[in-house]
């Protein structure tokens, strides 16, 4: 029924539109499309069941009831969260949500990784993630930094910022961090790895240090670029984020 009633207020959407456009204040378009929806579904109910009026509105407040606010969950960074070479439903978000949905976990899971960001681009699109809504935010950024050799300074200012936003927003973070290869050097590298650390620590959030951590060596699991997961290797990114996630997640 709550999906039903999706569909129709999508529909409804439109004509609602079209008086916001007309100058009716979206206050009170929104309020009349709502009381218009209701009564539309529970004179369908009614129809459908056979009751009576008020037992009907009684069945589908109850319904609505059950189904609750939708819970949103957003994964929020660069290329490997984008789905870098891959169909939109290969990427380790859509296998996040499938695996969630599995263990009873109902929640709507947002994409919101832009290939080449960095930390900085991270900090300039976090209000739009705030602005969704979200319960829990994964945060996947920095790779772009490293491979770019950037000041860690400004990786690590950029990472507080990010978490400081969302955190103000009363929302929950898991931070994922990466590594770098070899040929960058061992004190990059470590300096580079104790970014993730050291932000996790100040933020009080749980971390993923190496998201690629019993991946990198499986077959099959990275695109030929040496860099991106491949459909195999998201999967498993996915299922290796589940047991952090679960902590910070509601059925």
């Amino acid at each position: 029924m709550a999906r039903l009633l999706a569909d129709f207020q999508l529909v409804l959407y439109f004509d609602a539109t079209r008086f916001c456009r007309a100058g009716f204040p979206k206050k009170t378009v929104c309020a009349v499309a709502d009381w218009y929806t209701a009564q539309v579904a529970t004179r369908c109910i009614a129809k459908l069941t056979g009751l009576a009026l008020p037992i009907a509105a009684c069945l589908l407040a109850a319904t609505l009831h059950a189904a609750g606010p939708e819970k949103t969950l957003v994964c929020f960074g660069d290329s490997i969260t984008a789905g870098y070479g891959l169909d939109a439903a290969q990427s380790y978000p859509a296998a996040l949500k499938t695996l969630l949905a599995k263990r009873g976990y109902s929640y709507r899971v947002v994409n919101q990784g832009v290939s080449g960001d960095t930390t900085k681009d991270a900090v300039a699109r976090v209000n739009s993630v705030i602005a969704l809504h979200p319960e829990v935010v994964l945060v996947e950024f920095g790779g772009n930094d490293g491979l770019r050799g950037l000041p860690l300074d400004a990786t690590r200012r950029n990472l507080d910022a990010v978490l400081t936003g969302l955190q103000a927003a009363k929302i929950r973070i898991l931070l994922m961090g990466i590594t770098l290869p070899p040929n960058y050097g061992a004190d990059y590298v470590q300096s580079f790895n104790a970014v993730y650390r050291d932000a996790a620590n100040k933020h009080h959030v749980p971390l993923m240090p190496m998201l690629y951590d019993r991946i990198y060596t499986v077959p099959g699991t990275i695109q030929e670029d040496g860099i991106h997961p491949t459909a195999k290797g998201s999967e498993l990114i996915a299922e290796h984020l589940v047991p952090l996630l679960l902590p910070l997640l509601h059925k």
